[in-house]
């Protein structure tokens, strides 16, 4: 069975294609197109077996950054199909579903309008996404195509913890309310974390954390969340790469009196903030502020102080929430290769009763931690969230029979 995971962006589509048969689940080709719609657009192709090629095809839209892929994927040449009947589904990655799409689901016009409705909750990614899924319908005619939403896996949240404290019309009209964000990674952790500990999902309780550009945690109590960063945007909770995380509201409608539209607000708070702002370097990469912050770079050093603060809060409430918990878990660009990060964390909330083990700490890419005598552990877990499309892809298939 092989399962092609598309994710499509704005003005990008990356691709991955498994071989998802029952004794194993490996990748054969992965990639991606950028820029698409622009004059320079660029796809990168790379096959398992270490080979990668670059150019730069006419792409005006997602329908022909698929093209572009699929012809790739089937050159005589470079190729690894035969023909694009072999693909047995597509798996999407989609980054809204409202209240209304709380697992993957095969895609039908019920649920490409469910996606529709969800544009003003996500005006950037969900319009492509619906873009990616219908292409697909056009160049594999007959093959089902699978949704995968990024907030499904924090739909298990209650009223008290998804709901704002705001006039209740504003929910029931409009559905502003914390729906949560990369739900298939925490979800992806969450399941290999329960593999790991030796335990079912049902029976394990967990912080995890999920630091990369992108930042969020999640507070998952016997396998489903109870509460997770994240709002009604992927905006809200933790400090990010260039996004600011909690603020106060009143601080937003300042910068509206002092000039700025709601636009350039947006634009500010999502692109031109976080660790990139604070750090005043031009990079919000965590590897360029810790490279800054060890020379002597005094807004680095505070840019890093930020963001270790918001996360030993959320670590810290998070823990009193689950009354206690199993393990806390990094993950993401940072979670997984800073050590500096983690330790930084860990010693922060000490007080909790666990300590980092330096020497397991360093270079860690996957395992515990923590140190032997720990009230609980501390784990370094890669996610893989188009792995994770990819079982859900298979999964709803076997369901659908």
């Amino acid at each position: 069975m092989k399962i092609l995971v598309l994710n499509s962006g704005s003005s990008s589509l990356k691709f991955t294609l498994f071989s998802m048969e029952k004794a194993e689940e490996k990748v054969i080709a992965s990639g991606l197109v950028e820029r698409v719609g622009t004059d320079k657009p660029n796809l990168v192709f790379k096959r398992a077996d270490g080979f990668k090629l670059e150019e730069m095809p006419k792409v005006a839209n997602h329908g022909d950054a698929l093209r572009a892929v699929c012809e790739k994927l089937v050159d005589a040449k470079v190729g690894v199909l035969k023909s694009l009947s072999e693909v047995t589904a597509i798996g999407h990655r989609v980054l809204h579903g409202g209240e209304k799409i709380t697992k993957p689901v095969l895609v039908d016009q019920k649920v490409k309008d469910i996606i529709r409705e969800c544009f003003p909750l996500g005006p950037l990614h969900n319009p492509a996404n619906l873009m990616g899924i219908e292409a697909c319908e056009e160049i594999f005619k007959g093959v089902p195509n699978v949704a995968v939403f990024d907030t499904e896996f924090h739909q298990t949240m209650p009223p008290e913890a998804y709901l704002y404290a705001i006039p209740y019309d504003y929910y029931t009209k409009y559905g502003i309310r914390k729906y949560g964000f990369h739900g298939t990674s925490h979800n992806f952790v969450t399941n290999a974390t329960a593999e790991f500990l030796g335990k079912k999902k049902e029976d394990t309780t967990i912080i995890t954390c999920h630091l990369g550009n992108g930042c969020s945690m999640a507070a998952v109590k016997n396998g489903k969340v109870i509460d997770t960063t994240m709002g009604l945007t992927p905006l809200e909770g933790l400090m990010m790469g260039t996004r600011s995380g909690d603020m106060d509201p009143a601080a937003v409608l300042r910068m509206v009196q002092l000039g700025s539209t709601a636009e350039e607000v947006d634009t500010i708070l999502n692109k031109k903030s976080g660790l990139f702002a604070v750090g005043g370097i031009g990079s919000g990469d965590m590897r360029d502020i810790e490279k800054a912050a060890n020379s002597g770079n005094e807004r680095a050093q505070l840019a890093l102080k930020m963001f270790i603060r918001r996360i030993v809060k959320y670590v810290g409430s998070y823990f009193v929430l689950l009354g206690g918990v199993d393990a806390i878990v990094f993950t993401g660009g940072i979670g997984e290769h800073s050590d500096f990060a983690r330790k930084a964390i860990l010693d922060a909330v000490s007080c909790l009763g666990i300590k980092v083990d330096e020497e397991k700490n360093k270079n860690c890419s996957k395992g515990i931690i923590s140190t032997a005598d720990s009230k609980f552990l501390a784990i370094v877990m890669p996610t893989n969230e188009e792995l994770m499309i990819a079982r859900n892809t298979v999964s709803v298939l076997s369901s659908s029979k």
